[in-house]
């Protein structure tokens, strides 16, 4: 008993500085977003800023039609992104979770096989922009390495196998009901928890991507929200390069920026929380 309470004692102990470590930049960010740029310049950053400004808030409205357009595509391609993953993933799950399925196995080996081998970087660019022509479209942003992947196809697998009973699945087929009735009627409306899971997973992925637009993306207008902060991040002069303003403070716009860009996902993580740790749970371990 005393061994159990000390473990939980720890528990807490550690559970708590690991909060205290994510949420410390988090401040730090915000409070270097409303420091002055001078003063930042000459004496650092601080947990408190001891000059405010706003001047770099100011400066990102003054410049809202770049920043409001990559803020509208990377919603559009979130919102499709997601779609795309949730419908692709949780048939597919569903599809290898069946028993008795014809060549099972060799659908399961095709997803594994991913997880061990691609065609490297080169071949999937050439691929992509020869063959498939996404180069400077929205599906650019969509397609490439962010539809699904194998960790989350064996997720939805080991969720369906292990929390929806096979009894309402024999009882829906005698009662005359197809396939896809059965995924969609009943299913789909058993894994709430794996849906909600698969759509904070997927939709943080996309939000945060910017890899594909580095890759597939020359017209800077079909740039998503992220690839604007990275450039602002790896180049202070790309807002002057485009000719939106001499006197942006560089400094003080990035921490901005970067706190303009990771608000929504942390404005819709808590109303995911619950579902994301029972999906979680569920679909990572196997019975």
């Amino acid at each position: 008993m005393k061994g159990h309470k000390k473990f939980l004692a720890l528990s807490h102990v550690v559970l708590i500085i690991v909060a205290i470590c994510s949420i410390v930049p988090f401040w730090l960010l915000l409070a270097a977003s409303f420091t002055d740029e001078a003063y930042a310049i000459k004496n650092g950053y601080a947990f408190w800023p001891k000059e405010l400004s706003l001047a770099a808030y100011e400066y990102l409205m003054s410049q809202w039609q770049m920043f409001g357009r990559g803020y509208a595509i990377t919603i559009i391609v979130t919102v499709i992104g997601v779609i795309l993953c949730l419908t692709v993933t949780m048939s597919f799950g569903y599809m290898i979770s069946r028993e008795g399925l014809p060549g099972g196995k060799i659908f399961n080996y095709m997803v594994i096989f991913t997880m061990l081998f691609n065609g490297g970087l080169v071949a999937t660019y050439i691929n992509y922009t020869q063959n498939f022509h996404i180069k400077d479209t929205l599906f650019a942003l969509i397609i490439p390495n962010l539809v699904t992947n194998a960790f989350y196809i064996f997720m939805t697998k080991n969720f369906f196998k292990g929390n929806i009973p096979e009894e309402i699945i024999e009882a829906a087929r005698i009662d005359g009901c197809s396939e896809i009735g059965i995924f969609f009627q009943i299913v789909l409306k058993l894994s709430k928890p794996m849906v909600a899971t698969l759509a904070l997973l997927s939709g943080v992925m996309y939000w945060n991507d910017w890899q594909n637009g580095m890759y597939y993306l020359d017209d800077v207008n079909m740039f998503g929200i992220q690839n604007i902060l990275n450039a602002i991040n790896t180049n202070a002069q790309y807002l002057r390069m485009l000719g939106r303003g001499a006197d942006m403070p560089t400094e003080t716009v990035r921490m901005a920026a970067a706190a303009i860009g990771i608000l929504p996902i942390l404005l819709i993580y808590p109303f995911f929380q619950e579902y994301f740790v029972k999906g979680m749970t569920m679909g990572g371990v196997k019975e």
